[in-house]
């Protein structure tokens, strides 16, 4: 995962959301993941307002409608837990990690590459920014996916959002300043 998609440049806009989108924001969240596993529009509103510049939205330049978007909140906890979902104030603008709360692409718009367009900008912008590592869950059908953009599957996590069993994932951003 090099380089960005020149076509999905020209189609897509990204950019960080602004506060008026969170709404939209959580309406693709409950097209994307089951409602057991969804973020509460509460929460994702919650999310905008506390980091938005950690919130990755693609916006189809033709329509301007929201067609995904990758947020997460940083940290200096290297473990994922529950938590992170549901309480925006554990976000630590400094933090030297980011936690991975949510990867959305409207059906309509995915196998196009716009996952991977917006997890390499994600990783770009944050490696930027001195960010060390990114972590997140994800269920077993996933696993493979995310190891191709280059990211390890630890094993399972403490996570048991919406009653599932996660995988744990990490990528190292910056291996100079991991710890030995």
């Amino acid at each position: 995962m090099n380089t960005s998609d020149n076509a999905l440049l020209e189609r897509f806009e990204f950019r960080y959301i602004k506060p008026e989108e969170a709404e939209e924001a959580a309406a693709i969240e409950t097209i994307c993941f089951p409602p057991n596993e969804a973020c509460l529009e509460q929460h994702m509103i919650e999310r905008v307002q506390a980091a938005p510049d950690f919130f990755l939205v693609a916006i189809e330049r033709e329509t301007g409608k929201m067609a995904g978007f990758l947020n997460g909140l940083a940290t200096d906890e290297q473990a994922f837990r529950d938590e992170f979902f549901t309480n925006a104030g554990l976000h630590n603008p400094e933090g030297k990690n980011v936690m991975l709360l949510g990867l959305d692409v409207l059906p309509e718009y995915r196998m196009q590459g716009l996952a991977r367009e917006l997890v390499w900008r994600y990783c770009r912008a944050e490696e930027e920014r001195g960010r060390e590592r990114l972590v997140f869950t994800c269920n077993d059908a996933k696993v493979k996916m995310y190891k191709k953009l280059g990211f390890r599957d630890l094993g399972f996590s403490a996570s048991e959002w919406g009653g599932e069993k996660w995988h744990e994932m990490d990528g190292v951003l910056n291996p100079q300043k991991m710890p030995e």
